[in-house]
């Protein structure tokens, strides 16, 4: 300690930069490479983006075809969209036990438990026949979704170093775009060839094909470098048996300061999200125009939403967060507020590709918050109720364009939406939740990390986020505090 205390005071580095440098820049023996790659092929490639890619496919093959299935079931199309609407549902239900699970059995296991409950889905869908049995097989799918994608998220942040986070977060968020992506072509081919109920034989597939890619890998992260506090309660094994492990509930109670903030910039911003996903069909029904320019409009804005991942990873690692998030908020309310002007398929498609890059640019964003603010010892409890907020503005989303639509204007919904996008943007500016400057020996540790657009009080680096304070507290940083 007196060593330390004598590096402060003489301005010198501080030496746990000094241990994050040499374990960032360690080079392997006998060459001047550097040791770690920013995705390593068993952890992060195979460990959570294949399967994260092959469970996507499963679901984006689904959601298209759930009309179809409903009429062969005996239903009309009011009973299809209270099936579809089950979906997320059932992520808003089981976001809150995904964090228990997780935090009980790791983050691995959890993902092979949702992968086994999605092929579970999928069987009771196809072998039931009817409404009742289809709605519980789409039911669960949602639930499966939600343990899925709050596994997958825990295990990246833990595995992940805090300056490569974001660039891992994004290409997560690429990789499920890409196989929500590839879902209804792969099937649209399968039901060329054999049928509607051919989607679902596919689903099993990819969740099967989740579940064995995982089982091979390993049910743990023995062998990654531990991120949290050494092999405590912040690591996936640690995690199932950590003391002092609070309920989602507690957790929310705890940091409530921080959800009212971020949480409810969270929520509004999937709301945006989800809005923007049906926006574009509604509105070229609106107009008049055929269902293949529709799907050819929808297909280039999704096209170029997937190629802008890993750029906005990098932006989000190098210049911080808030480079990101206004850009992402600011282009999704002016496309959003453009739509009601178009009349036309050209302009339609132009205003979709403004809105395929403000989310393109921000893929990953949501994601990457949460990795920031959870605390390495309730990591998994914390992301549920992250999670929460949103998956709940994802649901929202539409729903908010019904309502306009309900009350005469669908325009007026489109609107509406523009304007929380817009807001949005402007309390992302505002740079919460701080902007006093942190110690000179501190500033390293999160000038590449910053997601409100200035450095993050000392504070809070201490109290919330955790992701660069590991071990005791810097000296200097308490005297900030206490000045």
């Amino acid at each position: 300690m007196e060593r330390q205390w004598e590096a402060y005071e003489t301005k010198t580095e501080c030496p746990r930069e000094i241990d994050m440098k040499s374990s960032r820049n360690a080079a392997a023996p006998g060459t001047g490479e550097r040791k770690d790659p920013i995705f390593p092929l068993r952890t992060v490639v195979l460990g959570a983006f294949v399967p994260t890619l092959l469970f996507e496919v499963g679901l984006g093959a689904l959601i298209p075809i759930i009309p179809a299935l409903t009429t062969i079931a005996g239903g009309n199309l009011t009973h299809a969209a209270l099936i579809a609407a089950l979906i997320p549902v059932g992520k808003i239900l089981f976001d809150l036990p995904a964090g228990a699970l997780s935090a009980r059995v790791g983050d691995r296991v959890a993902m092979m438990v949702a992968g086994t409950m999605a092929v579970g889905s999928y069987l009771v869908a196809v072998l039931a026949g009817n409404l009742v049995g289809l709605a519980g097989g789409v039911f669960a799918v949602g639930a499966a979704s939600a343990v899925y994608n709050l596994a997958r998220q825990a295990y990246l942040t833990e595995v992940t170093p805090p300056l490569q986070r974001a660039r891992v977060m994004s290409t997560l968020g690429g990789f499920h775009r890409i196989g929500l992506f590839i879902g209804p072509f792969a099937g649209a081919g399968l039901i060329a060839l054999f049928g509607v109920g051919s989607v679902l034989w596919l689903g099993i597939g990819s969740a099967g094909a989740t579940v064995l890619l995982l089982s091979l890998l390993g049910a743990d992260t023995a062998g990654v470098p531990r991120r949290s506090r050494g092999a405590g309660a912040g690591s996936a094994r640690g995690r199932a048996t950590a003391p002092g492990q609070l309920s989602a509930w507690r957790l929310a109670l705890l940091h409530r300061g921080l959800f009212a903030r971020m949480g409810t910039a969270i929520l509004l911003v999937s709301a945006v999200r989800g809005a923007r996903q049906n926006v574009i069909p509604l509105w070229a029904e609106h107009i008049g125009l055929h269902e293949s320019t529709t799907s050819l409009i929808v297909g280039i804005a999704g096209g170029l939403d997937m190629v802008l991942f890993y750029p906005a990873g990098k932006v989000m690692d190098r210049f911080g967060r808030l480079w990101v998030a206004v850009p992402s908020m600011a282009l999704m309310a002016l496309g959003t507020a453009l739509v009601p002007l178009t009349g036309t398929a050209a302009g339609l498609g132009c205003v979709a590709g403004i809105l395929g890059v403000a989310n393109g640019v921000g893929s990953g964003i949501v994601m990457t918050l949460g990795a920031d603010m959870a605390p390495p010892d309730q990591r998994s409890r914390f992301l549920s109720v992250w999670r929460l907020f949103q998956d709940t503005g994802d649901a929202a989303g539409p729903l908010l364009l019904s309502a306009g639509a309900a009350a005469g204007s669908l325009a007026a919904g489109i609107i509406a939406a523009a304007c929380t996008g817009a807001w949005r943007r402007g309390r992302w500016r505002s740079g919460f939740p701080g902007t006093r400057p942190l110690p000179t020996c501190a500033r390293p540790l999160v000038r590449r990390t910053r997601f409100a657009g200035a450095d993050v009080r000392a504070a809070s680096v201490a109290r919330t986020t955790r992701a660069w304070t590991r071990g005791p507290v810097c000296p200097k940083m308490v005297r900030a505090r206490r000045a």
